[in-house]
C-alpha cells in the first residue's frame, strides 16, 4: 500500500462516507414532492414509518402497531424514535427521525470496521469498507445494519474459533433480519464434520449444543412478543411469503420479458428449491477447500439466496458486501458488484420515477440490464469463493 494510505485513518475516510450517505438521503426532507424520492434517489423507509407505524406516537412495536420488520429490528426502531421524541420534542418530523436512523446505521458502520480491525483485516480491505458505496446509498435507507453488524461479529467470532458465539450473534441477526440464519447451518455441519473434533458422537453432540444455543437465542428474543401479539409478530414472515416479487429479482425479470411467468406461491415453492439445491452444490463443492473455515461459504450461499430470491430490494446488497470483505480472495468482483448494486439501485427507482410521469425515467428493460450486469458479479464471486482459497488473515485466528 502506498505511504500516504498507511497515514490516513480509515476512520476518517468512513466519516466522510457516512457524511456523504446523509446527505444523500436527508437532503430531501421528510415532505417529498414531484416524485424526488425517485428521481434523486433519496427515498428512505424512515419517512414513511415515522407516521404509519406508530413512531412518531411512541406506540410500542407488535404490541399497539403494525412492524414488517423481526423484533430486534423493531425494538431498534421504537428506541431511535424515543430519542428523535425526546431530543426534537413536539418539533420532531420524519426528517429528524431520518437523521437518527442514518446516525445509528453510521455508529454500527464503525463498529464494523472495529471488528475489521480488530481481527487483523488488512488495510485495503478495511479502506473498501470506509468508503463502501453501499453506506452511501443504505446508511438512511433502512435499519438492515443492525443485522449486518451480528452476521460480520458471528464471522469473526467463527473465525476464532468460538463456535458457540457464532451461533449465538447468528441467531440474534436473525432475529433482526433473516439472513444471518444461513450462516447457521455451516456453523452446524462445520461441527458434524470438522476433522480431529472427536468421534461421530462427540462431534453430533457438539452439533446438537450449537442447535439448541441458536433456538434459545432467537427464542428469547421471540418468545416474549409472539405471546403477547402473535398476528402482528408474525407479520414479517406472512408478509414476506405473499410478496409478489421486486422488480429487481430474477423471478419478475423472467414474469416481466414474457419467459416464465409464476403465480406467487409457485415463485414460493421454486424460489425455495432452486436456492436449495445450489446451496447444496456451493457448500459440496466448496467444501475440499474450506472444509476447516465453512463459514468463508456464507459468502457465495448468501450471494445465491439474493439471486434466486422472489424479493430483492435494494437494500439486500448491504448484506453481502461487507461478508465479501471477509471472505473473498479478490477485491475485483467486489467492485463490480458495487457498480452493479448502483447501477440497479437507480434504475429501479428511476422506473418509479417514470411511472409517476417524472425524469429521469427508465424502463424494465434497463432494469433488467443492471440486474443482469449485478448478477454476473455475483455468478462470478460465487464460482471465485468455491475455487479459490480465503484470504490469508482467515488461516490465522486471533488468540485471546
Amino acid at each position: 500500500m502506498n505511504g500516504w494510505a498507511k497515514r490516513i485513518d480509515p476512520r476518517w475516510v468512513l466519516a466522510l462516507t457516512c457524511l456523504l450517505g446523509w446527505a444523500f438521503k436527508g437532503h430531501c426532507g421528510a415532505y417529498w414532492g414531484g416524485s424526488i424520492q425517485y428521481v434523486t434517489g433519496c427515498y428512505s423507509d424512515a419517512v414513511p414509518f415515522w407516521g404509519l407505524r406508530g413512531v412518531s406516537a411512541g406506540q410500542i412495536p407488535y404490541l399497539e402497531a403494525r412492524m414488517e420488520y423481526p423484533v430486534l429490528t423493531g425494538l431498534l426502531i421504537w428506541a431511535e424514535g424515543f430519542v428523535t421524541r425526546t431530543v426534537f420534542g413536539a418539533s420532531a418530523t420524519a426528517a429528524h427521525f431520518l437523521f437518527v436512523v442514518a446516525a445509528v446505521n453510521a455508529a454500527l458502520a464503525f463498529v464494523v470496521l472495529g471488528m475489521l480491525r480488530r481481527a487483523g483485516v488488512d488495510r485495503a480491505r478495511q479502506f473498501t469498507w470506509a468508503a463502501a458505496p453501499p453506506l452511501v446509498l443504505y446508511l438512511g435507507h433502512n435499519w438492515d445494519m443492525l443485522a449486518v453488524t451480528f452476521a460480520v461479529a458471528g464471522l469473526l467470532a467463527a473465525r476464532r474459533g468460538g463456535t458457540q458465539v457464532a451461533t449465538a450473534l447468528a441467531a440474534l441477526g436473525s432475529a433482526a433480519k433473516l439472513f444471518p440464519v444461513l450462516l447457521l447451518p455451516l456453523l452446524g455441519l462445520g461441527a458434524l464434520f470438522s476433522r480431529g473434533s472427536g468421534g461421530v458422537g462427540r462431534r453430533i453432540v457438539t452439533a446438537g449444543v450449537l442447535v439448541i444455543i441458536a433456538i434459545v437465542s432467537w427464542g428469547l428474543v421471540n418468545a416474549p412478543v409472539a405471546v403477547l401479539a402473535f398476528a402482528n409478530w408474525s407479520e414479517f414472515y406472512t408478509f414476506s411469503s405473499a410478496r409478489s416479487g421486486t422488480a429487481a429479482s430474477v423471478w419478475e425479470i423472467l414474469a416481466q420479458s414474457g419467459r416464465w411467468a409464476t403465480t406467487i406461491p409457485e415463485r414460493n415453492v421454486w424460489s425455495a428449491a432452486i436456492f436449495a439445491g445450489g446451496a447444496g452444490v456451493i457448500v459440496v463443492l466448496g467444501w475440499w477447500r474450506h472444509g476447516a473455515r465453512p463459514w468463508v461459504l456464507f459468502a457465495p450461499v448468501l450471494a445465491w439466496f439474493l439471486l434466486t430470491n422472489k424479493v430483492y430490494s435494494p437494500q439486500f446488497d448491504l448484506w453481502l458486501y461487507p461478508v465479501l470483505l471477509l471472505t473473498s480472495y479478490r477485491l475485483w468482483p467486489v467492485a463490480w458488484f458495487a457498480l452493479g448494486d448502483i447501477a440497479a439501485y437507480f434504475t429501479e427507482f428511476w422506473y418509479f420515477a417514470g411511472l409517476d410521469g417524472h425524469h429521469p425515467a427508465a424502463t424494465l428493460h434497463d432494469i433488467a440490464l443492471a440486474a443482469g450486469f449485478r448478477g454476473a458479479a455475483m455468478l462470478w464471486i460465487i464460482g471465485s469463493a468455491v475455487l479459490l482459497p480465503a484470504p490469508r488473515w482467515t488461516k490465522a485466528p486471533e488468540r485471546s
